[in-house]
């Protein structure tokens, strides 16, 4: 049994989130999904963002932290989007990480230190033509955490959705989430 720390993406902790979650617990493991947004869930993707902005990164990301700060150390720490803020950055700082999942997005580890920590595994999911992944830096990002940390992997699903994992959303994609989700629970096992 692993234990998780999840965070949601843009539009905020929706019941889609929360299912995949549930997914995850209903195999053993112990899933933590704090809300960044204290309550607040955006009807589209703009709005989320835009309510992003105007909290600041920095918020989110601090709201992150003090999410984890009474769990224990031994987390994987997962992201859908903008929740890989806070996650990339607890797994590439906070001691004793177990791994992490980076849904839809990722980020230069030079946001985080600089390395991505040795002995720490990580996986990148998202689809080959989703722009919001392709065109926005991350892909590069990804395939450089790819080129440098050994226990790094790329996992791209073909379409162009973004947010393929949230059930509530339109973007949901049923036959991608469930090869993430294998991927994701094959990844649990190991780490745990």
């Amino acid at each position: 049994m692993a234990e998780m720390l999840l965070f949601h993406h843009a539009q905020g902790l929706t019941s889609g989130v929360l299912d995949f979650a549930g997914t995850l617990r209903l195999a053993g493991h112990i899933v933590h999904t704090p809300d960044l947004y204290e309550g607040r869930v955006f009807d589209t993707l703009d709005e989320g963002v835009a309510h992003a902005q105007e909290v600041g990164f920095g918020t989110i990301i601090e709201r992150g932290r003090l999410a984890a700060e009474d769990l224990p150390s031994g987390l994987v720490y997962a992201g859908c989007s903008l929740g890989v803020l806070p996650a990339q950055m607890l797994a590439q700082t906070r001691p004793g990480a177990k791994g992490a999942q980076l849904l839809h997005a990722c980020v230069p580890a030079s946001e985080f230190g600089g390395v991505w920590p040795e002995g720490v595994p990580v996986q990148i999911h998202a689809m080959d033509d989703d722009k919001l992944f392709t065109e926005d830096g991350d892909i590069d990002a990804a395939r450089a955490l790819v080129a440098t940390a050994p226990d790094a992997e790329l996992f791209l699903y073909p379409g162009r959705q973004h947010l393929f994992t949230d059930n509530s959303l339109p973007s949901y994609d049923d036959d991608a989430t469930a090869l993430l989700t294998q991927r994701v629970l094959a990844f649990l096992k190991d780490v745990a």
